[in-house]
């Protein structure tokens, strides 16, 4: 068992390109604007490298942001995660996801009937990651203290370096546009630990329960 009696042990998961690949959902907001799907992952590729906010694609494409959403769906999911999620839950750790995300992704996310305790929203929370207090509210939900907690995700400036100040344990996911980008900063180093796939994770995280109980 990855948990032990104390404290639950609960990892934590990103939803954006951590478990989701969000291909689909920004090639459809491509068409709706009007550009190629090249053209919008171009521009968003070069946000990423000034680090800047992938929000301001549009002012950088010159065209008016669709007013739209695409709905997570199974099929969107890494083909990696359903199989980890529940051996880390056979484990005995307990698991949330908590991301950037809009209005309608808790439900969306909710009808995938992920293995999870909890799922959480920005929208719902009314603040973003980076900041503090994001991870104030995931350690309010994951109802353990932060040194229990483990944060994986695909971003140094979001997920590893916010959590790390928080005191939790970070595995850094080397997956999707930020996630290739990022593994080149020298900031990437301070995460407790790096993956390139959900399958690298299960005996990542029994070494950290071991040494944390």
């Amino acid at each position: 068992m990855l948990g032990g009696s104390e404290a639950p042990h609960v990892v934590v998961f990103d939803v954006g390109e951590t478990l989701v690949d969000e291909t689909r959902s920004w090639s459809a907001v491509a068409d709706a604007a009007g550009v190629t799907a090249l053209t919008l992952f171009g521009a968003l590729g070069a946000l990423i490298e000034r680090r800047a906010d992938h929000r301001g694609v549009w002012e950088l494409l010159g065209v008016p942001r669709p007013l739209m959403s695409v709905e997570i769906e199974t099929h969107d999911l890494y083909p990696d995660v359903e199989r980890n999620l529940e051996a880390l839950l056979s484990a005995g750790l307990r698991i949330g996801l908590a991301g950037n995300q809009p209005d309608g992704a808790e439900t969306a996310l909710a009808r995938l009937g992920l293995p999870v305790a909890f799922i959480a929203s920005s929208a719902r929370w009314g603040v973003e990651k980076p900041s503090p207090a994001f991870f104030a509210r995931v350690v309010e939900a994951a109802q353990a203290p932060a040194a229990r907690i483990a944060y994986v995700g695909d971003r140094i400036d979001n997920d590893i370096l916010p959590a790390r100040n928080a005191g939790m344990f970070t595995v850094f996911m080397r997956r999707g546009p930020w996630g290739h980008v990022h593994a080149h900063w020298p900031q990437a180093a301070l995460a407790d630990a790096r993956i390139d796939s959900l399958d690298e994770l299960p005996p990542v995280l029994e070494s950290w329960c071991a040494q944390s109980r």
